[in-house]
């Protein structure tokens, strides 16, 4: 079950119609950047927020804007995600056959990494926090997001913005026992 949005330019992409959405951008192009009255999702968010590609590189395209947020920003949301209980599940009943479950992983890996970049190529803020002060460097540093954490270092994420508990990036990956990213991080400063 998903989330239901009373924009129809919002649920299109959630869904990851792209076809549906171009007719309502083509219709009126001010559903590219209309906020969900519920939410306050964006289309841009609802799609990082399902992780659909194909929308988030069309509204992009389109001129979205990356910097309307509703509590969060759409690069926290790209942040934020991880692999569903559903995937954990295919991962570990398909690990042993064939390893079939490591290169499924390997595809969730890649899609994230190239949801990232999509994101990245456009002038987001990569220091923009959220409503509890988290920067994008702060959910990928929870989530021990390896491949993530060198792209958002490579436009500069700043690694001393402490969130409202007064942690920073560095602090949360100490505290967690991430080694390699405390390395990472230690390494940027």
């Amino acid at each position: 079950m998903g989330l239901v949005y009373s924009e129809p330019a919002c649920q299109a992409a959630y869904d990851g119609d792209v076809h549906h959405l171009y007719r309502l951008l083509r219709e009126d192009a001010n559903q590219l950047n209309v906020q969900d009255r519920h939410n306050g999702d964006t289309p841009l968010i609802a799609a990082c927020r399902r992780g659909n590609l194909r929308v988030v590189r069309y509204l992009l395209d389109n001129g979205a804007d990356v910097h309307l947020p509703n509590e969060r920003t759409s690069l926290h949301y790209l942040s934020k995600r991880s692999f569903s209980l559903l995937d954990y599940l295919l991962i570990s009943i398909l690990m042993p056959i064939l390893l079939l479950g490591y290169f499924l992983m390997l595809q969730k890996q890649r899609h994230s990494v190239s949801l990232m970049e999509a994101m990245l190529s456009s002038s987001v803020d990569v220091n923009a926090v959220d409503y509890k002060g988290n920067t994008a460097l702060h959910y990928v540093c929870q989530r021990k997001s390896h491949r993530l954490i060198p792209l958002l270092l490579n436009r500069n994420a700043d690694t001393n913005i402490t969130n409202n508990e007064g942690e920073t990036p560095l602090d949360i990956a100490t505290r967690l026992k991430f080694k390699n990213i405390v390395q990472m991080l230690k390494k940027k400063q």
